[in-house]
């Protein structure tokens, strides 16, 4: 097991040294937050390390099971760069609750982040989806059972600025019992890649830490008396067709000069008609094959 263990270790070495001799992947290191404040308050925050993939520049070292920089322009109509957001696997392992794709339109010398791509991977059931979404602002019809203690009635606030020295992602719950009761954030400096010497060593369990504060603050919440919701296929096996009719009806209640949950904004968060409004977010669904990579 050690042989093997240590095997696995200096191929993973191998290929981020590979990576990063072609000054493609840029490395940043910040804290993830998420706060719900109801039925009950519950926040944590921890510290995570993240990659920035130019995915045109390392098409032999693409994480598995993720999109290519191809499969990512194509599915966002753009023609420029794409750059994959991820916490890259460690010892065989990887957990990753989002990764997000940076999908650049490029006229001229001009550069524009045009659309992302989310792609969003639930633990335990090892199921993913990813869906299109206006960096600027967009809200999108829950598409995926991501905690046993969140229904599927909520819709998602997503929001990112372009990733340069500073990186942030928002992602607020909007729910139509609820209101806005949950807030999830990523903020990242970016780290100079001479300063880390191996970034194997530098994701070394990182995403065994990320799995970890999953399970601990679930254990948390169902302490709390927080209700336990099964995962809805159980009871509702169309879903998936339920939140694409969802996500369709809130596009058409922007179009038509209404807003996402049929009342009021709540808690005076502001939208931008323009900036949100998605033809289509794509929502494609697959399994993710163990362990979720």
């Amino acid at each position: 097991m050690f042989l093997a263990f240590r095997h696995l270790f200096r191929r993973v070495a191998t290929a981020s040294s590979d990576v990063d001799a072609g000054n493609s992947i840029f490395l940043y290191q910040g804290t993830v937050w998420h706060e719900r404040r109801r039925p009950v308050h519950h926040s944590f925050r921890y510290n995570v390390r993240y990659a920035l993939i130019d995915l045109d520049r390392t098409r032999s070292h693409v994480p598995p099971e993720h999109l290519s920089g191809d499969e990512a322009r194509f599915a966002a109509e753009t023609n420029g760069p794409v750059f994959l957001l991820t916490i890259p696997p460690s010892v065989g392992y990887e957990q990753n609750p989002l990764s997000v794709y940076y999908c650049y339109d490029v006229e001229g010398s001009t550069r524009t982040l045009k659309k992302c791509i989310a792609e969003v991977t639930n633990t335990p059931w090892g199921e993913r989806v990813s869906f299109l979404f206006n960096p600027t602002s967009d809200l999108v019809a829950k598409p995926l059972h991501v905690s046993p203690f969140m229904d599927m009635l909520g819709n998602w606030r997503m929001q990112t600025n372009e990733p340069g020295d500073n990186l942030r992602v928002v992602i607020s719950v909007q729910h139509p019992e609820l209101g806005n009761y949950f807030t999830a954030s990523l903020t990242a400096k970016r780290i100079t890649s001479s300063t880390v010497e191996d970034h194997a060593q530098f994701f070394w369990l990182m995403p065994h830490k990320v799995a970890l504060w999953i399970y601990w603050h679930a254990l948390k919440l169902w302490w709390k008396n927080v209700s336990f919701i099964q995962h809805p296929r159980y009871q509702t096996p169309m879903y998936r067709e339920e939140a694409f009719l969802r996500d369709k009806n809130i596009r058409c209640c922007r179009s038509f000069g209404g807003d996402e949950l049929n009342n009021p904004h709540v808690e005076g968060v502001k939208s931008d008609p323009v900036a949100e409004t998605t033809d289509d977010h794509h929502f494609k669904w697959r399994d993710a094959k163990w362990p979720w990579c």
